[in-house]
């Protein structure tokens, strides 16, 4: 930390924003470890594209519901216990499939609404954190050190848990891999109780963030930004990871995949964090959604595993230098909309429900191209549609302008 603060002493890094990350850190690793490979361990059991979706689907579709939920009780109650909320009901899904084991593919949908659930609790409280805890000043680098913290695991994640998984036999290695995911989550959960104490006034109101759209053009945008963000990561988020194990048909291949996905993406993220300048933003946003487009043709011809590797190096290097600056811009637009101190939640909750809707129309029309027409031939043309998604953003952010004000949050 004393290294961190000494690199960066230009910026006010205060130790709150040093729990958050290590929160962030921990959450993660135990993500990392676990969730790729639930993905595949429901494959095993079932073998069918519809059952994946299913499962993924029931998991953004109830995190707009999570979310309305969370930012209700986010104003009443300290935020960091809805922080606690979101681990705890994570660590339940997790002791779920490990109740299930042989049956999870029974139970499709009660553990897709476990995870969104805890996703929608974890990820309001974490962003919201996060806007209160950095300032305009301080943001690229939080997003850039959480990007490479989350690269760490994943790196370290992937890779051990399927070296755990080829080691033992039956479900033995999952059983262990999702064990450590939640032993993970219950040190989260400790190091929330070092967070300083965050209270909200007033009513949860999102009528009013939603009526803002009409006058607030930067806030209309960066809301639609969102909604194609969450068309490319619906299915993106299990579809990659099925395509490798189906071309090496080893649990070990999908964590080298990851790892070297993570590797690069660690080195990204810390190029991103250093060097990118605010008014270079728009700039990198264009370059890395052109480029995360572009990266899909490397796979279409034949998604063989050289190929996905190749693949996974080019999005590791697209990614972070779109996402830190995009995130840094949404938080930014927040900060200037109409009573942002006081209505920080409802922004945070209605673009989270802009960017699962996204989410939902990306698995729906998933569903509807392999019900409806063969799966061979109908994958390969929606993935090329959906991953465009994220080439858009910057057609809805270019005419974003910031002004340098600062809004006082207490």
């Amino acid at each position: 930390m004393m290294l961190i603060k000494k690199w960066y002493s230009h910026l006010d890094l205060t130790k709150d924003l040093f729990i958050l990350l290590i929160i962030g850190g921990l959450y993660s690793l135990s993500v990392a470890l676990s969730n790729t490979f639930v993905n595949i361990y429901l494959w095993k059991q079932s073998g069918q594209f519809i059952d994946l979706a299913i499962y993924n689907l029931s998991v953004v579709a109830i995190q707009p519901i999570a979310f309305f939920i969370a930012g209700k009780c986010a104003k009443k109650v300290d935020r960091v216990i809805v922080l606690r909320i979101g681990i705890t009901i994570l660590g339940i899904f997790y002791l779920a499939v490990l109740a299930f084991s042989e049956q999870a593919s029974n139970w499709l949908i009660l553990l897709g609404i476990l995870l969104g659930a805890g996703y929608g609790f974890y990820w309001l409280a974490f962003n919201v954190l996060t806007f209160e805890i950095t300032e305009p000043d301080t943001r690229d680098f939080f997003n850039g050190f959480m990007g490479t913290l989350f690269s760490t695991g994943g790196m370290i994640g992937p890779i051990l848990a399927g070296f755990i998984i080829s080691r033992f036999a039956s479900g033995t290695g999952y059983f262990i891999v999702f064990g450590l995911s939640l032993g993970g989550f219950i040190i989260a959960v400790l190091f929330s109780f070092f967070l300083k104490r965050r209270r909200a006034e007033g009513r949860f109101l999102l009528l009013p963030v939603w009526e803002e759209r009409k006058w607030n053009v930067d806030w209309r945008r960066i809301t639609t930004a969102h909604f194609f963000q969450g068309l490319r990561e619906g299915v993106f988020v299990f579809i990659i990871s099925v395509f490798v194990f189906l071309a090496t048909n080893s649990e070990l291949a999908l964590g080298m995949y990851g790892l070297v996905y993570s590797g690069i993406s660690f080195i990204s993220y810390t190029l991103a964090a250093k060097v990118i300048k605010k008014e270079y933003r728009k700039q990198v946003i264009f370059t890395g959604g052109v480029m995360l487009f572009l990266s899909l043709f490397i796979i279409m011809p034949e998604p063989t595993y050289a190929r996905l590797l190749i693949y996974a190096a080019v999005i590791a290097v697209a990614y972070p230098f779109l996402l830190v600056p995009y995130l840094s811009m949404t938080y930014d637009v927040i900060g200037q909309g109409k009573e942002a101190a006081e209505r920080r939640i409802e922004y945070i909750v209605l673009r989270e429900i802009f960017l699962n809707v996204g989410r939902i129309a990306s698995i729906l029309s998933f569903i509807a191209a392999i019900v409806f027409f063969d799966e061979q031939k109908s994958i390969p043309i929606l993935l090329v549609v959906l991953g465009a998604g994220h080439s858009m953003i910057y057609f809805c952010i270019r005419q974003i302008h910031l002004r340098s004000t600062r809004v006082a949050i207490h």
